[in-house]
């Protein structure tokens, strides 16, 4: 007995340093801030993107150390082998794939949620952080035109968010195993990768899928989803699962959503909405329009950090009719009887997930010290802010536009007479890459390499953009004087 006394008086010596002192703890915070502050105001003037240094040298200051080291040390680690390097998303002049805005005051609020350290699965166990969720869900379906009935999930972020939809569609459906191979799921050519991940993770790999094709403006072509339908039908499959688009990654366009909501209806299939990038625009009332329908579908998914400008990490699934979500995800183990009877609302019940963060206080914070016009109007200047890059980019010599802009992405090509327009667009980029005062990325659309503009961050203005253009315009003379490298 003695000697486990003295072991125990031993390790808990050891394990001291956990139990950090108030000092210690406010000196770090003050640490932490200042290195926060040095960044953030050091963003103006940093490069878009970082180009890593060597990676063993990277990995050696990650080694994880026996015996404490100073915090100061640590922290110049992130600033050289964190902060300084690849893309810095909060860049106003970051133009690539969906920017996101990393709003502080996020930040802040997840410091507090991991301060206090609520299990946010229980509704007993921390009632007021699951309240708090319940009431950004039922705002955000407020906002995007759901009924009371709605029900959703704040998950780590879109992929896990369309995995959420599906298993509740799947459900909801009741699509068993044997059913899978005449079960037919309706999709793009620009539908994002992740929704078909995502049908493979529900075991629905197998699905028969129809790629619809896109027209002229890059939206689903709603005759063909008609037509294959109805083919589908006749030839005895299961037509069970639309997926729309409200703001496409690769050129941000919105499928004619009451068209595809009106073909889901007469066939009795489940319409989902891919809104990931474009949904957070319905708070602006330019935004609504041109999402017209989207209050129609069975399911959607969002992402805050997209349009709600906060850091990465969170994201939403909306189900119109809550109680399928209910349905497909509630479960309790005996040793959570003490919470049989709880009448608060359980995130665990409309998720997969059990041991979950406070997600919500992160997507509450900046509202609440901003209000929602702020953020409104942030989002009516990206739609303005794309429109003004189209038409001006529209009179630099070579440049082939896309289609119009649904939402704040837009697509171009370089095409003069005497290169080819492959051979000159990724010129163009590199020049564009090699140039370094914005960053924009490509895709391929129709097997045509092509440029996107995406525009975004909350603090992306005006002047960004005319940086953009002028950068386009000077990059396309020097190839045009030069030729293709």
């Amino acid at each position: 007995m003695k000697s486990n006394r003295n072991r125990l008086n031993e390790l808990r010596a050891l394990a001291a340093p956990l139990e950090t002192p108030s000092a210690t703890r406010v000196a770090r915070l003050q640490q932490a801030g200042e290195h926060a502050e040095r960044f953030l105001e050091s963003l103006p003037e940093r490069d878009v993107y970082g180009t890593a240094g060597p990676r063993d040298e990277a990995m050696t200051a990650f080694a994880v150390p026996q015996y404490p080291e100073p915090f100061d040390e640590a922290l110049q680690v992130v600033e050289q082998y964190v902060d300084g390097i690849g893309h810095n998303l909060g860049s106003s002049r970051f133009f690539a794939y969906i920017p996101s805005g990393g709003l502080h005051d996020s930040a802040i609020a997840d410091y507090l949620a991991a301060v206090s350290n609520r299990y946010a699965g229980v509704g007993a166990a921390a009632p007021g952080a699951t309240r708090l969720e319940h009431v950004m869900l039922r705002w955000l379906a407020e906002v995007v035109g759901y009924p009371d009935a709605a029900e959703g999930d704040l998950t780590s972020g879109g992929s896990m968010a369309a995995l959420s939809a599906i298993v509740a569609a799947r459900e909801a459906r009741s699509l068993k195993s044997a059913d899978v191979p005449s079960a037919v799921v309706y999709l793009t050519a620009h539908t994002h990768h992740t929704f078909r991940k995502a049908l493979h993770v529900a075991g629905l790999g197998e699905c028969v899928i129809r790629e619809i094709p896109l027209d002229a403006g890059m939206r689903m072509n709603c005759e063909r989803l008609q037509d294959s339908i109805r083919e589908d039908q006749i030839a005895g499959l299961q037509p069970w699962l639309i997926c729309a688009s409200a703001g496409t990654t690769d050129t941000g366009s919105i499928d004619s959503l009451d068209r595809v909501a009106d073909i889901a209806a007469e066939a009795d299939v489940w319409m989902h909405v891919d809104a990931a990038y474009g949904g957070a625009f319905a708070l602006c009332e330019e935004g609504r329009r041109r999402l017209k329908g989207i209050e129609r579908s069975d399911s959607m998914i969002l992402d805050p950090h997209k349009g709600f400008f906060l850091p990465c990490g969170i994201g939403v699934v909306l189900i119109r009719d809550g109680q399928k979500l209910f349905d497909a995800y509630h479960a309790r183990g005996t040793y959570m009887q003490d919470v049989a009877g709880d009448t608060e609302r359980s995130p665990c019940d409309y998720s997969a997930e059990l041991t979950r963060p406070s997600r919500a206080l992160r997507f509450w914070l900046p509202f609440k010290v901003h209000g929602s016009r702020a953020f409104a109007a942030a989002l009516e200047e990206k739609l303005l802010l794309a429109q003004h890059f189209y038409d001006h980019c529209e009179r630099i010599d070579g440049i082939e536009l896309g289609p119009a802009p649904d939402l704040s992405v837009v697509t171009f090509r370089f095409c003069p007479e005497s290169i080819d327009a492959d051979v000159a667009t990724r010129a163009l980029l590199d020049a564009i890459h090699r140039d370094g005062r914005v960053f924009l990325a490509s895709t391929t659309i129709a097997g045509q390499f092509t440029i996107r503009m995406a525009i975004l961050t909350y603090h992306t203005h005006l002047e960004d953009v005319d940086l953009a253009l002028a950068v386009v315009r000077e990059c396309t003379a020097q190839i045009e004087t030069g030729g293709a490298q």
